[in-house]
């Protein structure tokens, strides 16, 4: 799970068919799925593969209709959680739905850019964990956005001392998503990654099982610590926001 910001001019847009949205995006062969969902988003898909980026590096696969038609409702119930005013406040207007996305031929769930106010998901995302995914990848649109609000060097005196982060998430080995039975402050072994992936997991636990996070920090007060400074400064963001 990577995020992605090229630069491209912020726009923005009304009624737009999907060559103008091509032209925004420079994504080819987009097609129009759904452009009138309850908070605003719109959803795209490509008619073919495709190969994007600085050479190239960010490639994806035209999904086939039944399983696009199938994770398109995963997806837009996950992201009918944001209102339409959160969204705006953190740069995201189009979902582009595709299958088996890689960065530089590692595969992620999602390439975010706040510049495009773009989302590229991967419907093919391990299923046991592609719901969280979204939130995750949604997160790292809101990190970058309001970077001075979730400060990275505070965040990682909330470990122990003996901790050390990894100093990119690609050049670490901790990459399984699964919850740890004992989180010791952190919830899976990808967040102890880099501090942006230690937030965004605990944010996409959060936004689908916040219950579970909420036990998990009564024997664990550094998990406790990040989960308040997750939720508190959400709230400057939007203090109506809701999990």
């Amino acid at each position: 799970m990577k995020y992605i910001i090229s630069v491209i001019l912020i726009f923005n847009i009304s009624a737009v068919n999907a060559n103008e949205i091509f032209n925004l995006l420079k994504i080819p062969n987009l097609e129009i799925y759904n452009m009138n969902s309850l908070n605003g988003l719109k959803y795209l898909y490509t008619k073919n593969n495709f190969k994007i980026g600085i050479k190239n590096n960010i490639s994806c696969d035209k999904s086939k209709k039944n399983k696009l038609d199938e994770k398109y409702l995963i997806v837009e119930k996950n992201l009918n959680k944001y209102k339409a005013d959160f969204l705006i406040k953190n740069n995201l207007k189009f979902i582009i739905l595709c299958e088996n996305l890689t960065v530089s031929s590692i595969s992620t769930g999602g390439v975010p850019n706040i510049l495009k106010r773009s989302l590229i998901l991967d419907i093919n995302f391990n299923q046991k964990h592609f719901e969280r995914m979204i939130h995750h990848e949604f997160f790292h649109m809101i990190h970058a956005k309001h970077n001075q609000i979730f400060d990275e060097t505070l965040w990682s005196k909330f470990n122990k001392t003996s901790f050390k982060y990894a100093e990119c998430s690609t050049c670490s080995d901790r990459t399984n998503l699964n919850l740890y039975k004992d989180t010791d402050g952190f919830l899976t072994e990808y967040s102890k990654s880099i501090p942006s992936e230690d937030m965004a997991e605990i944010f996409s636990f959060l936004m689908t099982n916040r219950e579970l996070v909420k036990k998990k920090v009564y024997d664990d007060l550094i998990l406790k610590n990040k989960v308040n400074y997750i939720e508190k400064n959400l709230r400057l963001i939007d203090n109506n926001f809701i999990f």
